[in-house]
């Protein structure tokens, strides 16, 4: 009667059993990695933003009509973004101002570096100095200061003032008096003509 004990078959090698299964764990685990991997990736892809918020990533606003001395309002990304068309006496008041009178001394400008200074060239684009484009929103309590419109009262400096806690901001949207900490942030932004900026 032959042994059925393979432990004595000689043509049985151990080695190859080993091999064997490492190759069909290693295997196993790639393909519930795979499995996972396939499970997980709606549930993280439906976390991206939507068509619709992705387009106003960015906005073009035409310039054309805001003549000197004017002011609008447009909305990117739920905040509102002042632009104004300063006038040459708006423009000569801001770069009369010395560094040393501002209480944050930072442009604050996210078309340049964190540490710019804010001289009215950083706070305006380059050889675009009548136009002011800023995010609108107060840097106390994030209130929206008044200064847009014809026959706001815009503070002691000429640029807005802020009703709530009385920050008043200057023709460069810098802050000059009151509990605001910082200047009015710049958003980013570019002119694409003459007359059009790509806000975003």
């Amino acid at each position: 009667m032959a042994n059925s004990d393979s432990s004595t078959d000689p043509s049985i090698s151990y080695d190859d059993d080993s091999s064997r299964r490492d190759v069909i764990l290693i295997g196993a685990a790639a393909l519930a990695a795979i499995g996972g991997a396939a499970v997980l990736w709606p549930l993280l892809d439906q976390m991206n933003p939507d068509a619709s918020t992705l387009s106003l990533a960015s906005i073009d606003v035409d310039l054309a009509p805001v003549e000197e001395g004017q002011a609008i309002t447009v909305m990117w990304r739920g905040k509102p973004i002042f632009i104004r068309h300063r006038t040459a006496q708006e423009i000569k008041d801001a770069e009369d101002v010395k560094l040393d009178q501002l209480i944050d001394p930072l442009a604050r400008n996210a078309n340049l570096a964190d540490t710019a200074p804010a001289t009215d060239a950083n706070r305006a684009a380059p050889d675009k100095e009548p136009w002011l484009v800023m995010i609108g929103i107060c840097t106390h309590l994030g209130c929206i200061p008044k200064g847009q419109s014809i026959g706001d009262y815009k503070g002691e400096f000429g640029g807005w003032f802020c009703p709530c806690h009385g920050s008043q901001y200057d023709t460069a949207g810098r802050v000059r008096i009151g509990p605001a900490p910082e200047n009015m942030y710049i958003p980013p932004y570019a002119f694409s003509s003459d007359t059009k900026i790509k806000i975003g």
